[in-house]
């Protein structure tokens, strides 16, 4: 038997061609026995070949074992492809492993044109779809799809008008059955938004809004039903047909309308995971007869092929399979892989340049030197103009964290100022010292009620940084210019409301309020690095606890220098809450009559410790925001 070899499309001789609009298409997608014409704005041709990929897992006993055993193909630009097989099989860990998505070591190579995949460009000409659908609650649909359009927008797609991105947005929501829901928050579990299947969509549509030359879906149409699965796919089929982007999409078991949308096929077999068909998927059924498994009458061939490819199922022919294809498509196979890799086409920063070029055609004193050639599509102003844009909406939205970060303070100011009411009036004692104390606690902790929404968002951040839409610097700067302002705000109310009540003298307002500001900065900077570091909300609190514990103990008022354990003394150093403390107790002393002065002597505080203790703070400030910045690159 002949080898079957993967083709790049339909013969469009055969088939009635679409020549109608991208957008009319998007609207109206063509039936699977229809051409559809490649547009004259298509993007950048990207072709995809990869030789002897294998991922092996360890297992928890130090036992190694075979997820995929090492396979190749190639695939032409325009295609769309489906990778199919059982549970087990690693059809998504060979998805991750050709968008460069798996972070643990694998073996083989990927080529792009024929040549090795640029690891610092690849993301900035593909994009990938993940299998969960991870974005903020209070997003708004079309905004969802806008943001991905503007951070990964193609060279020359700048210059083209807001008017033009505003339909293309407008042509992707209707593909994707989202036009009625364009104005809708995307939700979540405690905000009311779109159904599962409008997420799972709106997730797929910002992948395909990148308009890259190399489009990776992981199972995009789990959680669909049958109907608005197809809609989805002829959308794809639309993307990789009309623009020619190479579409690579991992599917279980679609419906056989959905099937044939599909030029190629690729089947694999679990336990472990192995190849047993690569080629054109209107053969597929022929191929199985070939084989000696002809498809049954009035059965869904995709289903009897799952059937025919799971280990110990009723109809279990994997092994057979996988022997008849190192019989009779292998060699096929490397030969198409050899001449693909003989013929090299453009780099990733040609295809960049060639874009651009393209899309600046006519235009005077246009240049493609203008490309970016980096690994991000916008400058890094453009990055953190629009994550800060996103989370304005996100936070004027959530009436949850203008609560916390501002009505929250100014109730606790109200009752602490009630409970200390009057004490300016009395002379220096162990009340004076037990307000400065609690003072400083509760401004410490004013940004520990956001962990658990620092968390939630580093999770979306994490996929959206790993398509290279932006910097983690970027999202932490847009981060702080938000949420430092509003909690500012809330600790510097709660201060006022605090002292108001206390009826301190005015005198003492400015060298408090700095001190406790300060603290705030650094309890703030603590809170957001343990919240980038920690797996979990739980885990974060626990992070935490240890340093505000060791830091409300020595500040020389529940723990003095003299009544600490010697080898501890060093703690009182670097205690932020000692110098906050020491300064303004020693300040209030100063007017405190013998017996104030007594209590304070006792205390171990020595004067002249301010400038030092800035200094402290600013450099600890500044150690846990670098770590933060590289918590959130490196971990989780």
């Amino acid at each position: 038997m002949a080898a079957v070899a993967p083709s790049c499309s339909m013969d469009s001789a055969a088939l009635p061609v679409h020549r109608q609009s991208t957008g009319h298409l998007m609207r109206q997608p063509p039936a699977a026995g229809e051409a559809i014409e490649k547009s004259t704005s298509a993007v950048q041709a990207a072709s995809l070949t990869f030789t002897d990929l294998s991922f092996s897992a360890m297992l928890p006993g130090g036992e190694k074992k075979t997820i995929l055993e090492p396979c190749s193909g190639h695939f032409e630009p325009g295609q769309l492809v489906a990778i199919m097989g059982p549970s087990g099989c690693g059809k998504s860990t060979l998805l991750d492993m050709l968008a460069m998505k798996k972070t643990a070591p694998y073996s083989g190579d990927v080529f792009v044109n024929g040549r090795p995949r640029d690891p610092m460009l690849f993301q900035r000409i593909a994009a990938y779809v993940g299998q969960e659908d991870q974005m903020p609650a209070h997003w708004k649909v079309r905004e969802a799809l806008e943001f991905n359009t503007t951070l990964k927008r193609q060279p020359g797609i700048a210059a083209s008008s807001r008017k033009a991105t505003a339909r293309f947005i407008d042509n992707l929501l209707e593909a994707f059955g989202l036009t009625g829901v364009a104005e809708t928050y995307v939700g979540g579990a405690q905000v009311r938004g779109i159904s599962g299947g409008q997420r799972r969509r709106v997730t797929l549509a910002r992948g395909v809004a990148a308009q890259a030359s190399l489009l990776f879906c992981d199972e995009p149409t789990s959680g669909l039903s049958a109907t608005d699965a197809e809609l989805c796919v002829k959308a794809l089929r639309v993307v990789a047909k009309r623009l020619n982007v190479l579409t690579l999409v991992v599917i279980h078991q679609p419906r056989r309308e959905v099937a044939e949308l599909f030029d190629t096929l690729v089947l694999l077999t679990s336990n472990p995971g192995r190849m047993a068909y690569f080629g054109p998927m209107g053969q597929a059924s022929s191929y199985m007869e070939t084989c000696g498994y002809p498809v049954p009458a009035h059965a869904c061939g995709t289903d009897f092929y799952l059937d025919l490819l799971t280990p110990g199922s009723e109809l279990d022919a994997s092994d057979a399979l996988v022997a008849a294809f190192a019989t009779h498509q292998k060699l096929g196979l490397a030969e198409i892989i050899d001449e693909a890799l003989a013929v090299q086409g453009r780099t990733a920063r040609e295809m960049l340049l060639a874009a651009q070029e393209q899309a600046l055609q006519g235009k005077q004193g246009a240049s493609a030197s203008s490309a970016r050639l980096g690994p991000y599509a916008v400058p890094f102003g453009s990055q953190v103009q629009t994550l800060l844009r996103r989370k304005m909406l996100l936070t004027l939205r959530n009436p949850g964290a203008i609560g916390t970060q501002l009505a929250m303070p100014a109730t606790m100011g109200v009752v602490l100022g009630t409970v200390f009411q009057g004490i300016g009036n009395h002379a220096f004692g162990i009340a004076q010292l037990q307000f400065v104390f609690i003072l400083l606690t509760m401004l410490s902790l004013q940004s520990l009620p956001l962990m658990p929404l620092l968390i939630e968002e580093r999770v979306f951040m994490k996929l959206e940084t790993s398509e290279r839409l932006y910097r983690e610097a970027a999202h932490i700067l847009s981060t702080l210019c938000v949420t430092v302002p509003l909690s500012l705000l809330g600790a510097t109310v709660q201060t006022l409301i605090i002292y108001g009540f206390a009826q301190l003298p005015l005198d003492y307002l400015p060298t408090i309020l700095g001190w406790t500001l300060l603290l705030f900065f650094l309890f703030d900077a603590l809170f957001q690095c343990v919240a980038a570091a920690a797996p979990d909300g739980e885990q974060a609190m626990t992070m935490a606890t240890p340093f505000l514990v060791i830091f409300m103990l020595f500040n020389g008022l529940v723990v003095t220098r003299a009544t600490a354990p010697f080898f501890l003394r060093w703690i009182f150093e670097i205690s932020p809450t000692s110098y906050a403390l020491q300064s303004i107790v020693l300040m209030m002393a100063d007017d405190a009559d013998s017996n104030g002065k007594l209590l304070v002597a006792g205390m171990g505080y020595k004067h002249g410790e301010n400038l030092k203790g800035i200094i402290v703070i600013a450099c600890m400030t500044a150690v846990l925001r670098l770590l933060q910045v590289l918590a959130l690159k490196y971990l989780n």
